[in-house]
């Protein structure tokens, strides 16, 4: 098992084992604390063992709580706070913990396994239970090197591939797999397994500050400290660059942040540049940044990669088919990032739903009867989004306030986003494989997340909360994970970090949009720290021309082969006409939408993957 986690460990690697418990651990090294750090870690007792993939970040908080403030901080591991916490709180210990996380104690008293993944899923856990064995890993390929773990394809996940559902959170491609859901502990002991939530956002909890300026403010403290806690690392630190504004927010607050420690490190930037394909080019905006200095940047040309070849050997000869497509992107970052020297890699991923584009307001305006602010907010955002006055009521105010069956009549008898039949999904599945799979309650119950939330909350946040907690999110941090773990990198995440989804979701909704702009703390808190052409901008490149362009220059036999010849393993599943269809708009160019690209080179790679893993 440790042998197949070398590329994500390759520093160091060490082995615990007794009797019939064993733990392993590949170190890769990037915090400063991390050189010193010895995995599996035994306490002084001897009764607790720890193997653990963590950076913790509340450390002088936990130092001074466990009574370590005697030592010298930089030898204390962050393992051995997971160990201490685990020690003096228990069971409670991981709400005790803020960072990314994932790790397992063998109690020996209790004769035990206790483990926890982090709030929002950014480190990995996969596990295998039976009568007879537990097994965990960072990836499924350790899992398989174990006799006992066996190898059966589950179905519901390639429908889900097929559809585009990724809000499954604990499901794998593997029938006996499973993912250990993001802000769960589970406990596995010889008479039974439990597991726990240990941490949830309040949706009733609203911040109430003076004026938008005091919001802006606090937003930049716990944004600036959620990047700052980013930055520790013994190595050069990169974060991706694409031009937008969660990217950008990122990287101009951490190259600040640097500059203020005094020291010689710089921040290297990573960007996607499209020449052969303008229409998804962002340079404009990515060099707006980089003029203010104070970076080492690098671009990729990524419609030189290939979206089915390059990432193959990373995601699908490994583990599972990605539900995401156009992941040569992040692979060729990652793989720059590596070649010069970074092993942590920020991010600006799903800044505008943690921060929220704030459309839930429109609703409630029409809930409270505030028609006149209504309208002026629908007027104000006609000038920066495509859609019509008349769409943006209807999908941001009549849908969201309508009974679901009322929204799902009116979209069959138009035939908005509806099949035929009434499914709500859309993807090239055949029709009698998504009845047996039941795809429609898959892809439903992965929308209805968080439970229902008490009707005194305000609309506005009722519709954010799911959104912050939607399986989508963790999952492509898995993905993008394990891209970075394949070059030696470490994925780090600051609109992830739990203070600042807590901070947001508790905002008033007219912090989140107002006048017509979205994201508007955001841009108020940035002032003068982002440049101003980005700060404002309303619009989102596409990647879809990049990704059809590098599709057909690189990929088109293998495409063609696959649609055409060699469909014999993906026949079963997919709809093989719906497949054409899309790849035929996608050939001749006549406004294809991103499904018509990413349905061939998902399913594609969904028949690479089934006969590399023995399924075909």
């Amino acid at each position: 098992m440790a042998d197949s986690l070398a590329h994500r460990g390759p520093d160091k690697a060490g082995l615990w084992g007794e009797a019939n418990v064993g733990l392993g651990h590949c170190m890769l090294w990037t915090t400063p604390e991390s050189l010193r750090e010895e995995l599996p870690l035994t306490d002084k007792s001897g009764n607790l063992v720890i193997t653990a993939d963590a950076r913790i970040d509340n450390r002088e908080e936990l130092v001074d709580a466990l009574g370590l403030g005697d030592r010298p901080r930089g030898e204390i591991s962050d393992s051995e706070l997971i160990l201490g916490a685990y020690q003096r709180w228990g069971e409670d210990s991981p709400e005790k913990l803020l960072g990314d996380f994932a790790f397992a104690i063998w109690d020996r008293r209790k004769q035990r396994v206790f483990c926890a993944r982090d709030h929002a899923g950014v480190k990995p856990f996969y596990y295998y239970l039976s009568d007879r064995v537990f097994a965990f890993a960072s990836e499924i390929e350790a899992l398989l090197c174990v006799p006992e773990v066996p190898r059966r394809l589950n179905e519901a996940r390639v429908a889900d591939l097929l559809v585009h559902n990724v809000g499954e959170k604990t499901a794998t491609f593997y029938q006996e797999i499973s993912r250990l859901t993001p802000a769960h502990s589970m406990v596995v002991g010889r008479e039974k397994t439990s597991t726990t939530t240990y941490w949830a956002l309040d949706p009733s909890r609203e911040l109430r500050l003076r004026s938008d300026e005091e919001y802006a403010e606090a937003f930049y403290e716990v944004f600036a400290e959620a990047v700052r806690c980013r930055l520790r690392s013994a190595f050069p630190v990169g974060s991706e660059l694409s031009g937008g504004l969660d990217s950008s927010s990122v990287a101009c607050v951490a190259r600040d942040l640097l500059a203020k420690e005094g020291g010689t490190r710089r921040l290297h930037t990573l960007s996607a540049v499209y020449k052969e394909a303008p229409q998804s080019d962002e340079s404009a905006f990515i060099d707006a940044v980089l003029a203010r200095g104070g970076f080492e940047s690098h671009k990729v040309q990524v419609e030189l990669l290939s979206p089915l070849e390059a990432p193959k050997s990373v995601l699908w000869d490994a583990d599972e088919p990605s539900i995401l497509a156009g992941l040569s992107m992040p692979w060729g970052l990652a793989r720059e990032a590596n070649q010069q020297g970074v092993r942590v890699l920020m991010n600006g991923y799903e800044g505008d739903v943690v921060v929220s584009h704030g459309t839930e307001r429109l609703a409630e305006l029409a809930s409270t009867g505030r028609w006149a602010t209504l309208a002026a907010e629908i007027d104000a955002m006609s000038g920066g989004v495509r859609w019509s006055r008349r769409r943006m009521l209807r999908s941001w105010v009549l849908e969201p306030l309508a009974p679901e069956v009322a929204v799902r009549a009116w979209r069959m008898l138009h035939g908005a986003s509806w099949s035929r039949t009434g499914e709500v999904y859309a993807g090239p599945i055949r029709e009698d494989f998504a009845r047996r799979i039941g795809i429609n309650e898959r892809v439903r119950a992965s929308m209805n997340v968080g439970g229902d939330v008490p009707r005194s909350v305000r609309l506005s946040r009722r519709r954010h909360y799911p959104v912050l907690l939607h399986g989508g999110n963790n999952y492509t941090l898995e993905v993008h994970g394990k891209i970075g773990a394949r070059f030696s990198l470490e994925n780090r995440y600051p609109y992830y970090d739990r203070r600042l989804m807590e901070f947001c979701l508790a905002l008033p909704p007219e912090q989140k949009l107002s006048h017509g702009w979205p994201r508007i703390v955001l841009r108020r808190a940035l002032g003068g720290v982002v440049p101003d052409k980005v700060r404002w901008r309303r619009n989102k490149g596409s990647l879809t021309p990049g990704l059809i362009w590098s599709m057909f220059t690189f990929d088109r036999k293998l495409v063609e082969d696959t649609i055409f010849d060699d469909y014999q393993d993906i026949e079963p599943y997919a709809d093989l006409n719906s497949l054409l269809r899309r790849y035929v708009r996608c050939a001749a160019t006549i406004q294809p939408q991103a499904g018509d690209v990413l349905g061939p080179i998902r399913t594609v790679g969904l028949a690479l993957w089934l006969r590399r893993a023995g399924f075909a």
